[in-house]
């Protein structure tokens, strides 16, 4: 069954969905409605992992015209900005907001030289971004006169003027901010007329990966986006990383936007917080994308009892993250001579291919000034669970959370990454020990392929008689204080040194 051409074809249809170009539709499947709400004329977040869908979304929506029928839809991506300093960017993207509508590719105005009001606003943006981000012009105002010298030299002598100046200076700054500040109310007049005689019922602007912004300034590139937008026929749409974004800075003045105030709250990802549903979600993904390829019911004609699940667990829930390994999965067996189905053998070698170094190898290209204390906490917290307590798993406190939480950010941050996946953001714990904790599991990458002896693997997916999660009150509490220690420390290391200590330790050599 793994050789057919059914499953080559749904192989490549996999490949093709996450070749995720502006200029090209990619293959959606949409099982949990996000097209219906993300049509909603509403500003909208929307949240979600590297691989949860969200380029996929916003650009399948770009070019779908059932799905924005009646909608200008304007693709912004923030990738091609994110080097940029502040507020060249936010110039930027106001340029290719303008440069979308309608109004901006009327050629005839320009050959005649009668520009209309949103190519006027586009040649002054353009003026803008080649101005210095602050400039510092003199004024010089006043009155001069001029005299004659003779200094003697020989019969001739050399004759030369003397100018006196009698001015006054004024320095004053002239700021990009100041200008975009004043024609706010400009630039949204335009905007709004623009599309009230386009023939279009409204337009969205898509920001995909918001997170690439320096953080520092996202809250103002929001902040600015939202007045522009807000009481017009213009929705923002945002996508980005919970956990890599600002959205609020309180500086005297509230900078930035509310979820659920000023805008609404869309995510998209799947956690292992409740394997069951998020299996259901994946397995009617996969079979929409098999049905494309003339594949029926492939949870059970592709996989043993087992795979499934253990395909579930590996990708964490991200969707990319499941197909991807999906593939490789099926790719392992067939260089294995296995062609019936898959086993959760294949799916842990088809997931070491997609393993934690290449997570962590996204950290170091978007994480930027956060990378160091990411990665020694990460190290740290691999060291504790499969080196000191030998567990896959960790708990931490409640009430750490709240007295750390910068810390507590780091290990929401290490999530988003999917180094570490959430399993029950509330539980107690055994041993007595009181309070209320957060349950996390190390990616499965770390230890399944080749699988760690002598580790105790929590077995979180099932439960006792009571639905008590097996194994998880029983996990290690990992501390914040440590964690801290561990981001002060100014030895760097490879977590595969780490891992090459647990290994030996469990006998099985370096």
């Amino acid at each position: 069954m793994l050789d057919s051409p059914e499953v080559a074809r749904l192989k490549n249809e996999i490949r093709d969905s996450f070749r995720i170009r502006p200029n090209h539709s990619p293959s959606y499947v949409d099982v949990a409605d996000h097209l219906g709400r993300l049509r909603s004329k509403q500003h909208q977040i929307v949240f979600g992992r590297r691989g949860s869908g969200k380029s996929c979304l916003f650009v399948h929506f770009l070019h779908d015209h059932e799905a924005n029928n009646g909608v200008l839809p304007i693709y912004l991506d923030s990738d091609e900005l994110k080097r940029l300093g502040y507020p060249d960017l936010l110039i930027r993207l106001l340029l290719r907001i303008f440069e979308s509508t309608p109004d901006a590719s009327i050629r005839w105005r320009r050959f005649v030289r009668i520009r209309n009001e949103v190519q006027r606003k586009i040649d002054e943006l353009r003026h803008l971004l080649d101005q210095a981000e602050e400039s510092k012009v003199i004024d010089t105002t006043g009155s001069s006169s001029e005299g004659g010298a003779k200094i003697g030299r020989d019969v001739g002598g050399i004759h030369g003027q003397k100018t006196a100046h009698h001015s006054r200076q004024t320095e004053y700054q002239n700021r990009k901010l100041d200008k975009l500040e004043r024609e706010l109310s400009d630039y949204k007049a335009a905007l709004q007329n623009s599309i009230a005689k386009s023939g279009y019922d409204s337009a969205f602007v898509l920001i995909d990966d918001f997170y690439l912004i320096p953080r520092d300034r996202q809250p103002d590139v929001i902040d600015y986006l939202h007045r522009l937008l807000r009481g017009t026929d213009i929705y923002l749409k945002v996508g980005t990383v919970r956990h890599r974004t600002t959205l609020l800075r309180q500086a005297g003045q509230t900078i930035g936007v509310e979820i659920h105030q000023d805008i609404e709250e869309l995510t998209l990802d799947r956690t292992l917080e409740d394997v069951d549903a998020t299996s259901e979600y994946l397995s009617r993904m996969l079979e929409a994308l098999a049905h494309t390829a003339g594949l029926d019911s492939p949870k059970d004609n592709l996989f043993n009892p087992e795979a499934f699940g253990a395909l579930v667990l590996a990708s964490g829930g991200v969707p990319r993250d499941f197909l991807n390994i999906f593939v490789e999965a099926v790719d392992s067996a067939l260089a294995d001579g296995q062609s019936r189905w898959l086993t959760p053998t294949n799916v842990w070698k088809g997931a070491s291919r997609i393993s934690y170094r290449t997570k962590l190898n996204n950290l170091r290209d978007e994480a930027e000034a956060d990378v160091s204390p990411l990665e020694n906490v990460y190290r740290d917290l691999v060291r504790f669970c499969l080196k000191e307590k030998r567990k896959t798993g960790f708990l931490i406190s409640q009430e750490e959370a709240q007295e750390h939480p910068d810390i507590h950010e780091l290990i929401h941050q290490l999530m988003d990454f999917k180094l570490i996946h959430v399993v029950e953001p509330d539980t107690s714990a055994a041993s007595g020990r009181k309070g209320r904790f957060e349950a996390y599991t190390l990616d499965f990458s770390l230890f399944m392929e080749p699988r760690m002896r002598n580790i105790d693997h929590i077995p979180f997916w099932r439960t006792d008689e009571d639905r008590r999660r097996l194994g998880l009150r029983e996990a290690p509490n990992y501390s914040l204080e440590r964690a801290r220690d561990a981001v002060r420390q100014q030895e760097h290391g490879e977590i595969e040194d780490v891992l090459e200590e647990v290994n030996r330790e469990a006998g099985q050599g370096g």
